[in-house]
């Protein structure tokens, strides 16, 4: 085989390697685009969704209590609510939070706070007051559950993006191959002009 055949054929290997290396690290990227994606939308929206349900459902629960309980039940049952309480918003915390829903989580908190130093007094105005915390802290929880909703679909949005450019990728590396299948049969039949004459002289 001469040099120039030779060159040719290492010429088209390396640009068959360096496309398949190429697009290998496209299709990664794509892929662990999906799969964060997908695992965010579990573990950051879906589990964050439930755990804000279960505070507003608890939230509820000492509303009912404080409202139709005397003051010796409401310090028993609010002991159990705190420390529900707690776990839960300990749990929320470890998800991925934006800014925004810092934020908010921050005033929840707060409330929490607040309702547990009224929680803890049997004054009428105590209870006034435990009732208005209870009611801010629902109206957070209610913004935090938008919140899940809009960066749910937002999550989407990247997972499509992310399927689309693998579809993309994936149909250019067939049309490629196919060229590449074309270009190497192209390479082999060819001859060089001096080849052909001495093959007719012979």
């Amino acid at each position: 085989m001469r040099n120039a055949a030779k060159i040719r054929w290492v010429v088209s290997i390396l640009l068959i390697f360096f496309v398949v290396m190429i697009t290998n690290l496209i299709d990664k990227e794509n892929f662990d685009r999906l799969s964060s994606s997908v695992t965010t939308m579990y573990e950051d929206r879906i589990v964050a969704s439930d755990l804000l349900f279960e505070m507003s459902k608890i939230l509820h629960e000492q509303e009912i209590a404080i409202l139709t309980s005397d003051s010796a039940t409401i310090s028993t049952e609010q002991k159990g609510y705190q420390e529900d309480l707690a776990q839960l918003a300990a749990k929320y915390r470890e998800t991925k939070l934006t800014e925004k829903e810092s934020l908010l989580f921050q005033k929840v908190q707060e409330e929490f706070e607040f309702l547990k130093q009224n929680e803890m007094q049997n004054s009428a105005a105590a209870k006034e007051e435990a009732l208005k915390s209870i009611n801010k802290i629902d109206d957070h929880l209610y913004d935090l559950s938008k919140i899940q909703i809009q960066e749910g679909r937002r999550q989407v949005f990247i997972s499509d993006k992310a399927k689309d450019s693998i579809e993309l990728f994936t149909q250019a590396e067939i049309i490629f191959l196919i060229i590449i299948a074309i270009l190497i049969q192209v390479i082999i039949l060819y001859k060089p002009k001096d080849q052909r004459e001495t093959e007719t002289l012979d």
